[in-house]
């Protein structure tokens, strides 16, 4: 159970493609993660910070179904939010924004939803099984600002993307290996509205808005292998191609038709890295516990403040009625970092360290 309690850039969930390699004909999964990151500003223009933090909490549900055709093809339905984010920004950070001429929003947060279908065939190789992976997934969008000028809401029902990878494992040795590419999606969000706030734009009222940007492609390896009866080792590389999120490109409608101001949300992310290590062992046949680390590099070039993170986990596996519960907790440490008009921010600010926690739940049943 490798949680990771606040992953760098957007990164949330990911889809339980992994349920493929589960015993059983028909192999269900469901969980949940909840996340409590407390990243706040030290300093807002060289001043002393009086805001809260601006992070919000949220939940990472995950589900996933495989259903086994026959012997050398299985296929499996999963649904999870693999990018989110969320922000409540307090009166300074607000006027840091409007006296520097930028929106002073006081919550920004979007979600995306992926519906997905993988599926896997496989066949004998030695003592172990070749497996080739492949699926497409749906993604939806969606983004809300309330700003001093008024509310955004932009809104992209359906874009695809696809994955695909390579595995091999022999179950004996709890050996597995696997290559799994993710692609890249592209958003455009025409679905999208503005509501002007009387007292800056008298009249205007509710106008259409529309946006563009790119959620990016990631190469994920893991790897996992017993290394004596009752204990495994296992970890995980993956990168992610942040430097896609440059911007958040949008426009916001007029009374005049054909008229629209054009707006921009800066990032300059460059790409992230995530490397997770653990072990785990079992007990007794009903019992196992795992223990792992996982080290998120930073993504933010100075636009805003998306630092190196670190994050410990522990969590246990009970067999437990018709299947297996798993819970699992971690701690994150999310290393001290600054923004910079200089780099394209809209108002200097730093940050100290500081924590995120987690929680975490799902449950598996085999027929």
């Amino acid at each position: 159970i490798a949680t990771s309690a606040h992953a760098v850039g957007w990164n949330r969930g990911e889809a339980d493609t992994d349920i493929l390699y589960e015993d059983g004909d028909y192999v269900m999964r469901g969980g949940v993660v909840y996340i409590s990151p407390k990243r706040q500003f030290d300093t807002i223009n060289g001043v002393d910070a009086t805001d809260d933090r601006y992070s919000q909490d949220y939940w990472i549900p995950s589900l996933a179904a495989k259903f086994k055709v026959s012997d050398n093809f299985a296929c499996a339905l999963t649904y999870t939010p693999p990018f989110g984010a969320g922000a409540d920004y307090g009166a300074q950070a607000q006027l840091a924004s409007l006296l520097a001429g930028g929106s002073g929003a006081s919550h920004k947060d979007f979600i995306t939803n992926e519906y997905g279908a993988t599926c896997d065939v496989s066949m004998q190789a030695g003592k172990g099984r070749v497996h080739l992976l492949g699926g497409v997934f749906l993604q939806d969008f969606e983004y809300t600002a309330n700003s001093f000028a008024g509310d955004l809401h932009l809104q992209d029902h359906a874009a695809y993307g696809y994955r695909f990878g390579v595995g091999y494992d022999i179950p004996e040795y709890a050996l597995r290996a696997q290559l799994m590419y993710r692609s890249k999606v592209d958003h455009d969000a025409d679905d999208g509205e503005f509501d002007w706030d009387p007292a800056v734009r008298p009249g205007w009222g509710l106008q259409d808005a529309f946006g563009t940007g790119t959620l990016p492609q990631s190469v994920k390896l893991s790897l996992q292998s017993g290394v004596a009866p009752g204990w495994m080792v296992y970890g995980s590389v993956k990168w992610t191609d942040w430097s896609v999120m440059d911007k958040l490109d949008y426009s916001l409608g007029t009374p005049v038709p054909g008229l629209y101001l054009p707006q921009e949300d800066v990032y300059n992310w460059k790409d992230g890295w995530t490397i997770n290590a653990g072990v785990a062992h079992a007990f007794n046949e009903k019992i196992a516990g795992t223990v792992n680390v996982t080290w998120d590099s930073g993504v933010d070039t100075g636009a805003d403040i998306y630092t190196d993170t670190w994050t410990f986990g522990a969590g246990v596996s009970i067999k437990a009625g018709p299947g297996e519960l798993r819970v699992g907790g971690a701690v994150s440490y999310l290393t001290e970092g600054s923004q910079s008009v200089a780099d394209d921010a809209v108002y200097d600010a730093t940050a100290d360290g500081d924590w995120a926690y987690a929680l975490s739940a799902n449950y598996r049943i085999t027929f």
